[in-house]
């Protein structure tokens, strides 16, 4: 008899990141923001962690960035993961400087697809009620913009 495989881990929202999570769940990238020194920052924390200032609140991101840092994950850290191998683990780099960690989604994990570099956008998976994980994809080019496409420059 074959066991079911393990459910990946969740966040586990807490009273400081509840904003951030019913954002979420509406399909919105909030980011806090401190008023003393004016860092933006990422993950979302009460206390600035420049300045270790009070004065922070809550600022909407757009979203955008590109790809800061990337790797492609053949061999699952847990046994959870090992139905979604492979997948993509990223540092994103939202405009303003912003890093956060996330997965690339809607694009194959290959290294000719993907680039250091590539302009992303947020999506949202809805794992349940109370948590939607922000990810990002290939930016999808507007009217006047350059393609993601992979151009190699030897």
């Amino acid at each position: 008899m074959s066991e079911a495989p393990p459910s990946t881990p969740r966040p586990v929202p807490q009273p400081e990141t509840d904003f951030y999570w019913e954002k979420a769940r509406a399909h919105e990238l909030w980011l806090m923001r401190c008023d003393d020194c004016e860092a933006v920052y990422f993950y979302p924390r009460p206390i600035c962690p420049q300045c270790f200032s009070r004065r922070t609140r809550w600022v909407q991101s757009s979203g955008r960035g590109t790809v800061y840092a990337l790797s492609i994950v053949y061999r699952p850290p847990i046994p959870a993961f090992q139905t979604l191998v492979p997948y993509v683990a990223a540092l994103v780099e939202l405009e303003g400087g912003v890093r956060i960690p996330t997965n690339l989604v809607d694009v194959e994990a290959d290294p000719a697809k993907i680039r250091i570099g590539m302009a992303v956008e947020v999506v949202f998976e809805d794992i349940n009620d109370a948590i939607a994980l922000p990810k990002f994809r290939p930016a999808q080019a507007g009217p006047g913009q350059p393609s993601n496409t992979n151009t190699n420059v030897n």
